[in-house]
């Protein structure tokens, strides 16, 4: 199985190592095996029976590590290589995949996205009391205030969950707003042997912080006076408070193996959540390969809201992953919230960065100043402040300044501290821009970016007595612009898809402060012996149970719309211009960012709780999305279950799946080429009579709709219309944009259109 699982981080690159799960000493692989559940012998009373048999049949040692009935029709084991074979050409075996694992991949958000105004308030403390969460991660620490439950009421009944004990927790940890919590290791058990209970929790617990991060962004309770040593102090609440929480932590510090995240999946669909928000997903390769995709795809089905995060590998073109259009894929926008310091140089001049620490001591007067790269031992990757690398007789009692790109950012800070350092400086590599992170070092630290950390050199170069004095600020708010597209979030064009946009938009993902495991300090170091409520952490992990917990509300307010309707309602109000016109920007360069950096925009939830028209999708449509993709009638059958076929004959297009926004590929060879696309809205609001309007300033591209206006007199009325593209050729690597807006009454319903020539 080529694709696996990736846990996106909170961290500026994708961590995209990956290995296949094997046991050395058995010689025996992870795998998931599909079943076709009509063709199962009339000799067996039951599924799990035959899929017993069948295991046995190859191998009398093995065991079973889950059966699925949700997600997939059939079950993950541990075979041989040769086992795997034989089982292959049995009766009744759709499909045998290898398991593949990858490593480890708010005060301020509320009021920034505009839900503390009291009619959003007043509806969401009504209307989303039922809605339930599910996150699947790393797991919650329990106790955390964030998961207070007064005023809370009954369990909603049709709830089917349960809550699992073990280390560090027990069934009383859960209460009305944690109304579930289980953990799946058998796949990681299997793999990595049994879990070190002196490392890590063979409990819901969450050892890492991550998942207590995500989950209390999607739907923590509020918490008066929150920060992180003493910084962003405010009220600390998740997107949907009055949401309920159920969690399935399928990641451990050795990864997240897919025949668990599939367990996760068959649970939360049993338990019946209404929203996954699932910071984990698959490399951008085949669809029919990727356990996470069809898992998504089967929760869709049954009517959950999927929201994951996109990936942290940006600037680079082609990076999204989770790119399946089932699923709400996320990309990472900055708040209107900054931490600023200042380096006073010696020259007289000033370096503005970032920091979070209050050392009054290095404001009172110029101290040595001196680069990692030019005193380290390590004379090839010094600048990195990689362990063991500082001399402390050039590093004690000065400000060190170490580069980004190699090895962690918390042990950066440890080395500099061991080596007598009294502050440390980290900057940003030519890849990461002037994107600051903020960060609870172990040591005083200042982050500055690119151009701040060229100035240092230069000045360092030019004086062999530099000297600095910092001056820490406090917390700033109404930044401006705002918000900025991260440098880390993942970018298209969609490499597996190039007809569906992605990323589907951006949400608040940098510097976000939430929940935290008091299992380690915010740096996760075992020498920092630190214990906070809440901590900061950046990453499309944070934007993720953002959009989360919107879906939450939104499903709250429309408990009748589907999966991809709530997707298109927070897609076409998003906003894609700052208040004064202007185009959005990229950290990363100060340039203004494309569709293919933000998708249709930055979310807008207020206007998502009514944006008068959708685009709707079905499982049906979808369906026809992967017969357009051409997949044979076995990999149809997994994802349907055995209950739809592609017609012989008919032709499916990718171009005409019911999607909110429009990716437009086109081949430079050819010197005209015509492309239609058509899409069908729902109104879902006011009727009224919309006009179109296309914002285009491209030469060589015409963009016609018929027909141009559409008109709606009830609720639910459906209208078709279909856009044509008629484009000339343009040199390779082109990519242009443009704009579809439906405007009616109040209304206004827009489409980003992204072409690509290659």
């Amino acid at each position: 199985m080529k694709p696996g699982i990736l846990f996106l981080m909170a961290v500026t690159v994708v961590l995209g190592y990956k290995y296949v799960a094997a046991d050395s000493k058995q010689n025996q692989k992870t795998y998931i095996v599909h079943m076709d559940k009509s063709l199962m012998p009339s000799a067996y009373s039951n599924h799990l029976q035959w899929y017993e048999t069948s295991m046995r049949s190859v191998s009398t040692s093995t065991k079973m590590l889950y059966a699925y009935t949700k997600v997939i029709h059939g079950f993950s084991t541990r075979l041989t290589v040769e086992e795997a074979k034989l089982l292959e050409q049995q009766h009744g075996i759709v499909s045998i995949q290898e398991e593949v694992i990858y490593k480890l991949h708010t005060t301020r958000s509320p009021e920034f996205l505009g839900l503390e105004r009291s009619d959003v308030v007043h509806a969401e403390s009504k209307s989303t009391g039922d809605v339930i969460i599910g996150v699947v991660d790393t797991g919650l620490w329990p106790g955390s205030k964030s998961l207070d439950d007064t005023g809370y009421g009954p369990i909603p009944k049709r709830w089917k969950g349960r809550c699992q004990s073990g280390k560090g927790f027990s069934k009383s940890s859960c209460n009305r707003k944690l109304i579930g919590a289980r953990y799946f290791a058998k796949g990681y058990i299997e793999n990595n042997g049994p879990i070190d209970e002196k490392v890590e929790s063979r409990s819901p617990m969450d050892d890492r912080g991550h998942g207590t991060h995500c989950a209390t962004t999607a739907a923590g309770s509020p918490v008066t006076g929150a920060n992180l040593l003493g910084f962003a102090n405010g009220t600390a609440r998740g997107m949907a408070p009055h949401a309920r929480l159920a969690i399935y932590k399928a990641c451990w510090n050795g990864g997240c193996f897919g025949s668990d995240v599939l367990a996760a999946y068959e649970k939360a669909i049993t338990d019946g959540v209404d929203v996954l928000s699932v910071s984990i997903g698959s490399s951008s390769t085949d669809y029919a390969d990727d356990v996470f995709a069809f898992g998504a795809f089967k929760a869709v089905s049954h009517g959950i809201f999927v929201s994951t995060s996109g990936g942290n590998a940006g600037p680079a073109p082609r990076s999204i992953v989770n790119v399946a259009p089932w699923m709400a894929t996320v990309g990472a926008g900055s708040l209107d919230r900054d931490f600023p310091a200042y380096l006073s140089l010696g020259n007289g001049k000033k370096v503005k960065g970032l920091s979070i620490n209050h050392e009054k001591a290095l404001s009172n007067s110029m101290v040595p100043l001196v680069f990692a790269g030019n005193i380290s031992t390590n004379k090839t990757h010094g600048h990195h402040c990689l362990s063991g690398s500082l001399p402390k007789a050039k590093a004690a009692g000065k400000i060190v300044m170490c580069e980004r790109g190699m090895g962690s950012k918390f042990e950066m800070g440890l080395v500099v501290k061991e080596a007598g350092g009294l502050a440390m400086i980290i900057a940003n590599n030519d890849g990461l821009g002037e994107e600051l992170i903020a960060d609870a070092h172990l040591i005083a630290t200042v982050a500055v970016g690119k151009k701040g950390r060229d100035m240092i050199k230069r000045y360092i170069v030019s004086d062999p007595n530099s000297k600095a004095k910092i001056t820490f600020g406090s917390t700033n708010l109404g930044v401006q612009p705002s918000p900025l597209v991260a440098a880390f979030s993942s970018r298209g064009p969609n490499p597996l898809t190039p007809k569906i946009l992605k990323p589907d938009f951006i949400a608040p993902g940098v510097n976000i402060l939430a929940g935290w495991t008091k299992k380690f300090g915010p740096t996760r170091l075992p020498e920092d012996t630190r214990r906070v409520e809440f901590n900061f952490a950046s990453g499309t992990s944070m934007a993720c149970p953002h959009v989360s917990g919107l879906a939450a509300l939104i499903k709250g307010a429309h408990p009748e719309w589907s999966p991809a309707a709530i997707r298109s309602s927070l897609m076409t109000t998003a906003y894609s211009t700052y208040k004064d016109g202007k185009g959005l920007k990229d950290v990363f360069n100060g340039k203004r960012s494309t569709p293919f950096d933000h998708g249709s925009g930055h979310v807008d939830p207020v206007l998502a709780l009514d944006p008068g028209l959708v685009y709707d999708a079905s499982t049906e449509d979808y369906l026809n999305f992967l017969c357009a993709l051409k997949y044979n009638s076995s990999t149809i059958k997994i994802f349907s279950g055995g209950k739809f076929k592609c017609v012989k004959g008919k032709k499916y297009r990718v171009e005409d799946l019911n999607y909110p926004s429009f990716a437009v590929p086109l081949q430079t060879a050819s010197q005209k080429r015509v492309v239609k696309y058509t899409r069908i809205v729902t109104n879902v609001g006011t009727p009224a009579t919309y006009k179109v309007s296309i914002s285009l300033k491209i030469r060589g591209v015409k963009i016609t709709v018929e027909p141009e206006e559409l008109t709606f007199v009830k609720k639910n009325e459906k209208k078709t219309y279909t856009v044509t593209f008629t484009a000339l050729s343009k040199p390779s690597g082109t990519n242009k944009f443009a704009r579809l807006t439906w405007s009616g009454g109040k209304y206004v319903v827009s489409s980003p259109i992204a072409f690509s020539w290659e």
